[in-house]
Formats: C-alpha cells, sequence, structure tokens
C-alpha cells in the first residue's frame, strides 16, 4: 500500500497500485482486481475523482504508447496514459494541435476524456470529448467495449466525463485540428467591472478563438480583472522560448497564500499587467498552460493542501451570481492568486456527466482551513444552488450529495452504464458506492 494524494494535497491515503503496461494485459488486471478499483493517470485532478482509498489504483500511465498519426488528416491513435504535453509536441511541427485542452498539458488522454476537460476555446470547439472519435473501454468482467459518437453512442457519452466510473479507457483516437504552427496573436484588456467583463466575452466570441481572464476575487463584487483573448498566428520561423522550468522545492509550514499577501499579490498583478502592451506574439505554451511552467505549484498552499472551487452557472443569471460569489469571498479573505472567469459556448455536453454548459464558469483556489473553509463553501453553495448551477467533479472534494444530484440531472441515466468493481472516494461520497 503506497500513499497517494490528488493535486490538492488534502490527503495521503494508501493505496494499492497495479501499473498497467501492456494493452493486451489490461483485462485480466483489471478483472484480477483486488476491487474496488478506479484508473489513475497523473493524479491532477484536485478532488477525488482520481483516489481510492484502501484500495485499488490502475496506473495508466505505462500505457504511453502514439499507435498512429496520419499528417494529412490529423487522425492520431495512441493509448490512454499518452500526455497531452506529448501529443502537442508531436503534432503543432506538423501543422496540427490538440483542439481543446485544459489549463495543464500533464494529463493523460484517459484522464482528459473522463473528465471532459475544456479550455478557452469552448465557444467555438467545445470540450475534449467533442474530438474524440472512439475509444477502447476495458470492463472488471474481462469485455471490451468500442464506443463513438457514431458506435454505441449511448456507451460513449456515459465515458466521456464518466470520472472513469464506466471501465478502463485504454486507446483513443483524437481528430486534431489545423494550426499555422506555435504562435498566438494575444490581447489583453484590462476591465473594471463584471459588466466590462461580459461586453468583451459578448464581443470577442465571433473574432477569438480563446478567451479568460483573470479577476481579482478579493477586490469586493466590483470584479475588476484582465481579459485575454488570442487566436492561432502564421508569423512563419521564429525561435521558440527557452524551456526553463522552476519547481517549489518543499510545501512550507503555512499556506503561502493567505490574507496578507492576497491583496497585496492581486493590487500589484491587475496594475503591473495594465502598464504592459496589450498585443503580443505568444507562445502556445505560456499561453494555455502558464502554471506548467512552476511544478508541483501545489506545495504553496502548504501541508493541510487546498480546495478548488469550480462552478458553472446559466448566462441569464451568471452576473448576478458571480457577482454575489465576489462578495461573500472578498468578504471571507480567504481566495486565490488565480481566480479564473470565462464563458462557455451555446452547446450541449458530449457526455452524461459533462462539466460544461451554456453559461459562465468561475474558478479559485482556497487554501484549506477547515471549518472557516467549508462555511465559505456553505455560502457559495447556496447561491449556486438559487442560481441552478454546477460543481466540476474534476475539481471537487467536498461538494453535498443533493447540490451533485441537482446539478447533474443524467445521473440517473449513467448509473446504468457503471462498472459494479469501479469506485472511487468521489462515487462513494456522491453515489453511495
Amino acid at each position: 500500500m503506497i500513499p497517494v494524494s490528488s493535486w490538492g494535497r488534502l490527503s495521503a491515503d494508501p493505496h494499492h497500485i497495479i501499473s498497467l503496461n501492456d494493452p493486451s494485459k489490461v483485462g485480466e488486471a483489471v478483472h484480477k482486481g483486488p476491487h474496488p478499483g478506479v484508473a489513475h493517470g497523473m493524479g491532477r485532478s484536485y478532488g477525488d475523482v482520481c483516489l481510492n482509498p484502501k484500495g485499488t489504483l490502475w496506473l495508466t500511465t505505462g500505457l504511453d504508447h502514439f499507435i498512429s498519426f496520419d499528417q494529412n488528416t490529423g487522425r492520431l491513435v495512441c493509448e490512454a496514459g499518452v500526455l497531452l504535453r506529448d501529443i502537442q509536441r508531436l503534432a503543432i511541427p506538423h501543422g496540427w494541435i490538440l483542439p481543446a485542452t485544459p489549463g495543464t498539458q500533464l494529463v493523460t488522454v484517459g484522464g482528459a476524456i473522463a473528465n471532459d476537460v475544456h479550455g478557452k476555446n469552448h465557444h467555438v470547439l467545445g470540450s475534449f470529448g467533442d474530438h474524440i472519435q472512439n475509444l477502447t473501454l476495458i470492463r472488471t468482467d474481462g469485455g471490451v467495449i468500442h464506443c463513438g459518437p457514431n458506435e454505441q453512442p449511448d456507451w460513449f457519452a456515459a465515458t466521456v466525463g464518466g470520472l472513469g466510473l464506466t471501465g478502463v479507457i485504454t486507446q483513443a483516437e483524437i481528430q486534431l485540428r489545423r494550426v499555422p504552427g506555435p504562435w498566438l496573436n494575444t490581447e489583453t484588456v484590462p476591465y473594471a467591472n463584471l459588466d466590462e467583463f461580459f461586453r468583451l466575452a459578448d464581443d470577442s466570441e465571433t473574432e477569438w478563438e480563446h478567451t479568460v481572464s483573470w479577476i481579482d476575487c478579493i477586490s469586493g463584487g466590483g470584479g475588476r480583472g484582465l481579459f485575454m483573448r488570442g487566436n492561432p498566428a502564421d508569423i512563419g520561423r521564429r525561435p521558440e522560448p527557452p524551456g526553463r522550468k522552476r519547481t517549489m522545492p518543499i510545501a512550507p509550514p503555512v499556506s503561502l497564500v493567505n490574507r496578507l499577501s492576497l491583496r497585496p499579490f492581486n493590487l500589484a498583478y491587475y496594475h503591473l499587467k495594465k502598464l504592459q502592451p496589450r498585443q503580443a506574439i505568444t507562445h502556445y505554451e505560456p499561453f494555455f498552460y502558464p502554471l506548467d511552467n512552476l511544478l508541483e505549484w501545489n506545495r504553496m498552499y502548504g501541508p493541510k493542501g487546498f480546495f478548488q472551487y469550480q462552478c458553472v452557472v446559466p448566462r441569464a443569471v451568471g452576473r448576478d451570481a458571480v457577482q454575489a460569489m465576489l462578495r461573500e469571498i472578498a468578504k471571507s479573505g480567504d481566495g486565490s492568486f488565480l481566480a479564473v472567469l470565462k464563458t462557455f459556448g451555446n452547446r450541449l455536453p458530449v457526455g452524461m456527466l459533462s462539466f460544461p454548459q451554456p453559461g459562465v464558469t468561475l474558478a479559485l483556489d482556497f487554501p484549506n482551513h477547515g471549518e472557516r473553509t467549508f462555511k465559505l463553501f456553505a455560502q457559495l453553495d447556496a447561491i449556486l444552488r438559487e442560481a441552478k448551477g454546477r460543481i466540476y467533479p474534476a475539481k471537487d472534494a467536498r461538494m453535498p450529495r443533493e447540490l451533485f444530484e441537482a446539478g447533474y440531472p443524467r445521473l440517473s441515466e449513467f448509473m446504468k452504464y457503471r462498472d459494479p468493481d469501479i469506485s472511487s472516494e468521489f462515487s462513494r461520497r456522491l453515489m453511495g458506492s
């Protein structure tokens, strides 16, 4: 038994680890157990969807081979343990890129499918699952299911965003998208309040592929921030930025994100960015994955770890709900250096339990201060409940069961496709098994 944490570092409970390295032997390995088990990739989920304390984790990072790549069509077939980073580095020199990626490229293909991750361009290209052509799923009874949008679509809809609970994904075919190279034309626009944010978001939807904003979560309900947008750029060859990365060496004895550091940092960040040039040519890595330049950055929250609260609310009530949440956060004195606010496009989600839905999403990290933090979450939950929004399972470690059930109306339909010998801390907490 080996202690395993998720990215939030809220626990380090013992797990029985079984490494999956040979695709032909995955069926035998998951059938033998011991059960219950759940697939585990890079462990970059913030909460407990990738944890199974005192149970089995099937480690998929050994399934890391490319199977085929058609440079004419952009069709890529790979094993589920391949990292998004390695796909980008393979494909971009040939004029292709992943259509949708989250805020880190250090996640596996299987994890990206199981959480149906989204990026900064949901209003244009949807989420990760929108670009999966087919996948292979191994059940614990030894059965093999091949599914996709046009083959056993019900199994596909249950597995995309299905949190690893329908089986172990071993392989996927992905349709990449054409790009002229690794560069983007980007623009950063300061905004003073939420009305300006929504105007920028609406005005940018037709002309800009990638949109996202940093918001000052402790400036009160006003919501000042920095709106960032980008488009792929055809600028020919130019030297790529050096690949130097730093590592947070240790977890400090207390969180570096606290009431003393938050206000001066957010104030300085906002005003310094306002002084910089609005337009730039930016490499895709710092634009898509800014935090990947600081490895193990989750350690900055100290030994107690941190929570992330990411929710989405319908656009009709988005301004009022986000403003109410920001007021509660500012009143609490807690919050994040990196609070993210962005809009989702008007499209239906791919999976039964996929998180993205039309509306606006707010994401913030909170140091774990125990009851003080849970009291704030209860206030945010009340706002979310009234707005009829939902919380992102990949980021969650504490949402109430009734909020999960209300936010995911296809849950009862999904339960028909669950593998009875697959279970996680998340599923036991919110689904009962």
